[in-house]
């Protein structure tokens, strides 16, 4: 984890200076649809999400951020591509961090605009560059789009805000070439000081999404580099929450929560522990509270022993399933009541 960034206060969220890496996601909704655009957020809210986003094209969309801070209690980042305007309306509405690359939004004057209305209410600016947005010269200047094109790029616009005296930033570079976007990261993460936003745009499916931010998001945050990410997917957003926690859980970066871990099925599998295993990942969710290892495992023969090292489990068998503490059998009920039965565990857990 990076210590020496500066510290950036998002609503009642805190990056950067080794604080807790945050999870982020974007609305797939209408922003003026607020009611669809609450309902999605506190979903993301109840699924772990810490900051989200939204895009702001337009100004019904810019009011719709008012309405919606009132419905929610995590940050919201207000997402702008080209028009300035929207980025100070968004502002103006309650917007607690706002997304914009400088060199879309037009002249220094338009950007000064910005940077002055972000700095009269404390607002962080999110200075983003992505590998498809690369300016032709840097293109030209380096043969083809390439981290240090990402960087170079990112540089100047973070150098844009700061020569207006504005130093209230986040920084995020991405690309959809995993390896292209860890040099990036690794060649930024020596150049400032900024918490960085990390993720692996148009990353793809729920399938080849969760691979590639996986692979790509493991190897930045193994080096210590990144204060907030995102997991981004093809899907509901929901399910880059999901990721996005395991990603966190399995690097030791966030503690808390159920690990679940089920055997990969074999021919001694007489129920359907593939259907069992995802319930019960759909149920751990909801225990956030608890720091403990749950195992499915399909084989009430060997179930015990491979489970021995979870606080608990559950096995099967033809029709029926073992309560399973530390490798102990502690109780046989049918197969139906097999997740009932683990849940109640869950719910009286101390």
């Amino acid at each position: 984890m990076r210590e020496n960034t500066k510290v950036i206060k998002i609503g009642n969220k805190v990056i950067g200076g080794g604080n807790p890496i945050m999870l982020q996601s974007m609305t797939n909704t209408r922003t003026d649809d607020i009611k669809s655009t609450v309902d999605q957020i506190k979903r993301l809210e109840e699924a772990g999400c810490d900051i989200v986003r939204c895009t702001v094209p337009d100004e019904k969309s810019a009011r719709a951020v008012k309405e919606i801070k009132k419905e929610i209690s995590i940050p919201l980042v207000a997402d702008i591509h080209f028009d300035y305007k929207m980025a100070i309306a968004a502002i103006e509405n309650g917007a607690d961090k706002i997304r914009i690359n400088p060199g879309n939004i037009g002249g220094r004057e338009k950007v000064k605009a910005v940077v002055d209305a972000a700095r009269e209410r404390s607002i962080p600016i999110r200075v983003g560059v992505n590998s498809g947005s690369l300016e032709k010269n840097l293109v030209e200047k380096y043969a083809g789009v390439t981290a240090e094109g990402i960087v170079e790029s990112a540089i100047d616009k973070v150098r844009i805000i700061e020569d207006l005296g504005y130093d209230n930033i986040v920084i995020s570079i991405k690309s959809s070439d995993v390896l292209m976007c860890i040099k990036a990261h690794e060649l930024i993460d020596k150049l400032v000081n900024y918490p960085l936003h990390v993720g692996i745009t148009e990353a793809g499916t729920i399938y080849s999404g969760n691979i590639k931010s996986s692979v790509g998001l493991g190897v930045i945050l193994y080096q210590g580099i990144g204060d907030t990410i995102r997991v981004s997917l093809t899907g509901d957003p929901v399910e880059e929450i999901k990721t996005g926690k395991l990603i966190l859980k399995t690097l030791g970066l966030r503690k808390g929560g159920i690990e679940v871990v089920s055997c990969p099925t074999c021919g001694r599998t007489r129920i359907d522990l593939i259907g069992l295993a995802n319930k019960v990942e759909d149920i751990a969710g909801k225990y956030d509270h608890l720091n403990i290892k749950v195992a499915v495992m399909g084989c009430a023969v060997n179930g015990p022993g491979e489970a021995k090292e979870a606080d608990i489990g559950i096995a099967g068998g033809n029709g029926e399933g073992l309560l399973i503490k530390k490798g102990v059998i502690v109780k046989k009920v049918p197969e139906d009541k097999l997740l009932i039965t683990l849940e109640e565990e869950l719910k009286n857990w101390s």
